[in-house]
């Protein structure tokens, strides 16, 4: 199993290294190499290097808040990095010739402002710039289907959690600081509007369903949720 990493002045592979191990040890399970979907020829090396037959393409600037921030990087790196790596996989199976399978990983907040309930069939109403570029690459990846032929699957995720996820999110804030203030090294907890709501499923099922979208004979678009919404309070 292979995976991209960005290059950075500090390790960020700490959710991961119960997986990672060197590369000059033998069974290693997960090699990681540097990449950024900002480097399209960076990309292309990295595929023809591992020719891989499954591409998962997991990678986005994901926070909601900060694309109002940073709309341009958002959307270079969510939309066009997307289309970046689809040219690469593309070119690539055209060079070798063999079958490979693409998942690019859509996101719920496409349906923004679209009335519930939502599924495949539900029209888009993106409300923030991640939204926006997920709309985009979304539809970079249907093209690729629709023409060139290739294997490439849309999954459009609701929220999913597990026990690795980063701290950054509610969820992860939320048990943070309630150990803290078990702990007394903490006293309150702020936090924003309790009264959003989420459809919140569990991230193994989540990425097993993933797997399970390129195992069919044909692509297509999924939506993956639990059907039921939770608010935060």
């Amino acid at each position: 199993m292979h995976g991209v990493v960005r290059r950075a002045s500090i390790f960020n592979t700490g959710r991961i290294d119960h997986l990672y191990q060197d590369f000059h040890e033998a069974n290693t399970r997960l090699l990681l190499h540097y990449g950024d979907l900002a480097d399209g020829s960076g990309l292309r090396q990295v595929i023809e290097k591992v020719q891989p037959d499954e591409v998962y393409n997991l990678a986005a600037q994901w926070h909601v808040r900060i694309s109002f921030d940073q709309p341009e990087y958002t959307a270079d790196v969510v939309a066009t990095g997307t289309l970046r790596l689809l040219e690469a996989f593309r070119d690539d199976i055209q060079k070798s010739g063999r079958q490979v399978k693409f998942y690019q990983a859509g996101s719920s907040e496409m349906f923004g402002a679209a009335s519930p309930p939502q599924d495949e069939n539900t029209q888009f109403h993106p409300r923030s710039p991640y939204a926006c570029a997920k709309v985009a690459a979304h539809w970079y990846a249907r093209n690729m289907l629709e023409s060139y032929g290739l294997f490439v699957s849309n999954g459009i995720s609701f929220n999913h959690e597990s026990e690795r996820r980063g701290e950054t999110f509610v969820t992860r804030k939320i048990t943070r600081a309630l150990g803290r203030i078990q702990e007394g090294l903490e006293k309150k907890l702020y936090l924003g509007n309790l009264a959003a709501k989420r459809d919140w499923g569990y991230a193994v099922d989540y990425v097993e369903a993933m797997w399970l979208m390129l195992q069919q004979e044909k692509p297509d678009d999924y939506v993956v949720a639990t059907g039921s919404a939770y608010s935060v309070k």
